[in-house]
C-alpha cells in the first residue's frame, strides 16, 4: 500500500513519534511524505521515504494528484487546526481528493491508530481488489 505522511510543523514531533511506535507495521509498505516531514521521518526512523516538495510549496497539490490518479492507498495527515495555515486551501482540496476517491485519511493521532492497526488487520485490502476490477 502507498502511505501519504503529512504534518503541519506543530505536529510534526507527534508524527514522528507515532510512526516510530508503529514502525512494524508502517516499514511494510511504501511512503511519500511532503519535505521536511519526509526528510524527519526518513533521518529519526530510518525509513525509505518518497519526498515531494513542501506542503506550502505544491507537495500537498502533489500527493493530491497521486489520490486522483489512484496512486495513494491511505493518507495520515496531522494537521494543526489551530494555527492559521498560508495554504489552507490546498489542505482543503487534499481533504476533499479523499472523500470523492475513497481514500482513508487521519487527520489526527486518534484515528491514525484505528487505521494502522485496520492496515495491520488486512481491512483496506478492498483497495488493491478495487484496484484489480478496475484494470
Amino acid at each position: 500500500m502507498n502511505i501519504a505522511l503529512i504534518a503541519h510543523d506543530k505536529k510534526k514531533d507527534d508524527l514522528i513519534r507515532f510512526v516510530l511506535a508503529y514502525k512494524p507495521i508502517i516499514e511494510k509498505h511504501s511512503l511519500f511524505a511532503t519535505g521536511t516531514t519526509g526528510k524527519r521521518i526518513s533521518e529519526e526512523t530510518g525509513l525509505s521515504v518518497h519526498r515531494f516538495r513542501s506542503g506550502p510549496l505544491g507537495g500537498d497539490q502533489e500527493i493530491g494528484s497521486y489520490i486522483a490518479n489512484d496512486k495513494m492507498d491511505l493518507v495520515l495527515f496531522f494537521r494543526d487546526p489551530l494555527t492559521a495555515q498560508p495554504h489552507e486551501p490546498d489542505v482543503s482540496a487534499l481533504i476533499r481528493l479523499c472523500d470523492v476517491y475513497s481514500v482513508p485519511l487521519a487527520t489526527n493521532m486518534g484515528t491514525a491508530e484505528v487505521l494502522v492497526k485496520g492496515l495491520e488487520r488486512g481491512d483496506i485490502e478492498w483497495r488493491g481488489v478495487q484496484k484489480e476490477r478496475e484494470d
